[in-house]
């Protein structure tokens, strides 16, 4: 817990004077709206250096720190452990595999990142991807005929959760009753990807950790008894990483294949219902329903930051970086660079450079799964607007209260009346 409360007594104690990094990660009414935070840090120029760490929301910063083999990966509290206490207390009292811990592929440099990710590449290739398009739009069709026509839904729980849990669910091999401890647990977990989260937050994702852990042990032994056709069975059998990695890699993936999914679909429920001129052109022209998915990414990103430590002497924007330098990277605050991407602050579908977005990363941890995330959130949104083509909110939706990870908890909606069609499939 030091290394949480540590931070939040600094945060607090920052954001009596302002500081941008205090007021992201401990302002739920900044975290549901960060922008214009992020624009005053704009003005103080390319990279700034805060008391906690240096920051950036600059996109070509961003882009090259992200492909630097100087610039590496840590947890996302170990600016923490420069304390010799706080190490000390980290080394004795390690968490179970998840992925915010070592040896998550998130949080190691290579060679250890390279031997996990190619690991699991296979899994992730446009060829794989394609494969499993049918299988979405079962899914998606299943949880659309589920939904009352003329009722309310929350668009959440009810279906932007629920494609990509299926999804990942059955790329791991997992049993279908599993899927809503994996969301409860993912829920607890995704907070430990900010800093300085109080005591009865991280207390929760401890006990989550270790929840989960017990059932990756489980499923592990049974895969290795009665090995499948999914992912883990693959790692299991080839036996490259011992079971910690397992876990850590199978946490990863089931986190990373419905968090960023889910938040990237709800985000783009809310922009269109609140731009109905960019839905009518969808409906008018569904040739851009992928273009639109990265405008999405674009102007409100799943992801809103990730960070990077030198681990040499480094140099961006004038300013000399020592080695174990900590730079925090606003993916958000890139994503509206103006000097990348005209009026940035407006929603356009047909944005012809949107995918220049960072949201997905860039470089050696650029997200793996990015084209699953890509096809399921195509399909599945218009699958949905072509199927209740007078949904609209029925309450205001609920942002999650998370810096890191940017999207929404609840969303009511009034559904309408439903189209007597299903979708038409994405197999263009």
């Amino acid at each position: 817990m030091a290394g949480q409360g540590i931070p939040r007594l600094l945060l607090s104690r920052l954001a009596r004077s302002g500081e941008p990094i205090s007021q992201l990660f401990g302002s739920p009414a900044v975290a549901d709206n960060p922008y214009a935070v992020l624009e005053s840090v704009r003005a103080r120029g390319q990279l700034i250096r805060t008391p906690i760490a240096y920051f950036t929301v600059d996109h070509e910063i961003c882009r090259n720190m992200l492909r630097d083999k100087d610039m590496g990966v840590r947890a996302t509290d170990n600016f923490s452990t420069r304390f010799t206490v706080l190490r000390w207390l980290k080394d004795r009292a390690p968490l179970a595999p998840n992925p915010t811990e070592a040896p998550s592929m998130l949080v190691v440099n290579p060679p250890e990142h390279d031997r996990l990710r190619r690991s699991v590449s296979a899994a992730f290739t446009p060829r794989a991807i394609a494969r499993l398009r049918d299988r979405v739009e079962t899914v998606t069709v299943e949880l659309l005929d589920a939904l009352p026509e003329n009722g309310t839904a929350d668009l959440i729980s009810d279906f932007a959760a629920q494609v990509p849990i299926a999804i990942i669910s059955e790329m791991l091999g997992f049993p279908y009753d599993t899927r809503d401890e994996f969301l409860s647990w993912g829920d607890a977990i995704t907070p430990l990807l900010d800093i300085g989260n109080p005591w009865p937050t991280y207390r929760r994702a401890l006990i989550a950790i270790e929840s989960m852990d017990r059932f990756a042990d489980g499923h592990i032994a049974r895969l290795r008894a009665e090995p499948g056709e999914d992912i883990l069975s693959t790692l299991v059998a080839e036996g490259e990483m011992d079971d910690q990695e397992l876990k850590a890699t199978a946490t990863l993936l089931m986190g990373a294949g419905f968090e960023t999914t889910v938040n990237l679909i709800g985000n783009a429920i809310v922009q269109l219902l609140a731009h109905p001129d960019q839905l009518a052109r969808l409906r008018e022209e569904p040739d851009l329903w992928p273009n639109a998915v990265e405008e999405v990414l674009r102007i409100d990103s799943p992801v809103q930051s990730t960070a990077r430590v030198a681990h040499a002497e480094v140099e961006y924007a004038g300013m000399r970086l020592a080695p174990e330098a900590t730079v925090i990277l606003s993916l958000a605050g890139a994503n509206r660079d103006p000097k990348v991407f005209d009026e940035p602050d407006r929603f356009d579908i047909t944005r012809a450079n949107a995918k220049e977005h960072l949201s997905f990363s860039s470089g050696i941890h650029a997200c793996l799964g990015a084209s699953l995330a890509r096809m399921e959130a195509v399909h599945a949104l218009r699958a949905l607007f072509e199927r209740f083509p007078d949904l609209k909110l029925a309450g205001e939706p609920t942002r999650r209260p998370l810096f890191t990870l940017h999207g929404y908890s609840h969303m009511p909606v009034a559904l309408g009346h439903r189209h007597a069609e299903r979708s038409a499939t994405m197999h263009s």
